[in-house]
């Protein structure tokens, strides 16, 4: 079932989303949901926040990206077709302070806005499958980011908060019209 995908200036999305304990069938169809509604909006990436829960929970495909990136799963490295998509829950990610480096980013509660962030290259991940078991991630490129992106936003962190000051400058009149229009939206609720 496709979700609504709120946008920015909507609270829950500066939400640190609540712990998940219930590994249940409400939780699998609720990562299927995800998972669907990210395909259909051509996302790679959604956090919970994003479809309106504030929970620790967000899903990743990159099986179609061409970018390069590397990864091992509990200390293997099975096909990506294997492991993907992902569900994350409960993630906790650690960095590497170097490399890092700079990249245009989207997001799906940001339609049509994209800036240059600036993360560590190489991440390991500590999170729990929508079954409840618990699995090691470590991944560069563009893996890396996208999991960095996704627990920014369990965490209630937002890609722009993460952007230098000259690029929200120009990025500054397309935000304010985002807002705008998803508070007229709220009040038509």
């Amino acid at each position: 079932m496709l979700l609504q995908i709120v946008q920015y200036n909507e609270p829950v999305l500066r939400k640190k989303g609540e712990k998940i304990a219930a590994f249940d069938a409400a939780l699998a169809q609720l990562t299927d949901n995800m998972i669907e509604t990210m395909h259909a909006a051509g996302g790679i990436g959604l956090a919970a926040q994003q479809i309106g829960q504030a929970v620790q929970l967000c899903v990743v495909d990159l099986r179609q990206a061409e970018v390069d990136y590397t990864w091992r799963l509990d200390g293997k490295k099975p096909p990506k077709e294997l492991i993907m998509p992902m569900a994350l829950v409960n993630p906790s990610v650690a960095a590497e302070a170097k490399p890092t480096t700079e990249s245009e980013e989207g997001c799906l509660s940001f339609p049509d806005i994209r800036g240059d962030v600036v993360r560590p290259d190489q991440i390991q991940v500590r999170y729990q499958d929508v079954q409840g078991h618990t699995h090691a991630l470590e991944c560069t490129g563009l893996l890396s980011r996208c999991v960095q992106h996704e627990v920014d936003h369990l965490n209630g962190v937002l890609f722009i908060d993460r952007m230098d000051k000259k690029t929200l400058t120009r990025l500054d009149p397309a935000l304010k019209a985002l807002k705008k229009q998803t508070r007229e939206a709220r009040k038509a609720k």
